[in-house]
């Protein structure tokens, strides 16, 4: 992994931990279900428009338009929205260290449902991870923590887990700009519709829900897709999901930098534990591959 990569990598880490400190700004002053559609609205008009500006078309295959129709509902519906409705619960920093977890969850039920082998390396990583995790959640229930909050991240995690379990084409046959929009666009439209029927639109508006709104759609949106896609185009997806380890410690500082969130010294030890857990499984998984 050449010094690019790597700092392509740390700037993925960044952009994608931010999101839930920048998140949590948002569901404070507007509907969170309502402000993500709306969010993915925004995104997907933008990706649609420059993808076709690149000769990029619509016309896809089946099995990326079945990519597309289940990452829009599994990642941007799922488990966008869970974590948008959750976030009105818990701490920025707890959701941001739930959703690290993902990368855990996608080996344990490999191995659970689909018999994937998993490496001695894999199995401690396994038990590393989920134990950081626990001991995290653990500390913040005792000190009162919502527990449907903490539930509703699990369900998120899960969701984008199985997600990428079950589809492996998307990205397949390129117009990959054009995917991640139309992606967006899915996730919108189920949002809208779940908005409405649950949701009382009101909103305070001021520069702190402006300033997060923009931030969400260019940086964790759109930015952060594209710099993902392009950090596996250069070094694989087993090395580039390597840098899912930093998340939870970005995620935690970016909440307390910002937000003000109190980092506890189980949180520390919390983090450590659940970063050395999703590193020692990735790691094997490259040894594997």
């Amino acid at each position: 992994m050449d010094v690019r990569a790597l700092i392509m990598g740390l700037t993925f880490s960044l952009m994608w931990s931010s999101a839930f400190a920048t998140g949590r700004v948002i569901v404070a002053h507007a509907p969170p279900l309502a402000a993500l559609s709306l969010r993915f609205a925004i995104s997907a008009l933008l990706a649609v428009a420059v993808a076709r500006a690149l000769g990029q078309t619509w016309r896809l295959a089946p099995a990326q338009w079945r990519g597309v129709v289940v990452f829009g509902l599994s990642q941007n519906a799922l488990y966008l929205g869970l974590n948008f409705v959750a976030l009105q619960r818990v701490e920025a920093s707890l959701a941001a260290i739930i959703a690290s977890s993902m990368p855990l969850i996608v080996a344990l039920l490999g191995w659970a449902l689909r018999g994937e082998r998993v490496a001695p390396l894999g199995a401690l990583g396994l038990a590393l991870g989920f134990g950081g995790v626990a001991l995290i959640m653990g500390g913040r229930l005792s000190g009162g923590a919502d527990p449907m909050g903490i539930g509703l991240c699990i369900a998120g995690a899960v969701a984008l887990a199985w997600a990428t379990l079950t589809v492996r084409t998307v990205t397949a046959g390129g117009n990959l700009l054009m995917v991640v929009g139309l992606q967006m666009g899915v996730g919108a439209a189920i949002l809208a519709v779940v908005s409405l029927a649950t949701e009382t639109l009101t909103i305070t508006p001021g520069w702190p829900l402006t300033l997060a709104f923009a931030y969400q759609i260019l940086v964790p949106g759109l930015a952060a897709t594209l710099l993902w896609f392009a950090l596996i185009g250069r070094v694989g997806a087993v090395k580039a999901a390597v840098f899912h380890f930093l998340n939870p410690a970005f995620g935690v500082l970016i909440a307390a930098a910002l937000l003000g969130e109190a980092i506890s010294l189980l949180d520390v030890l919390g983090v450590a534990v659940a970063g050395a857990g999703i590193l020692a499984v990735q790691r094997a998984g490259l040894r594997g591959a």
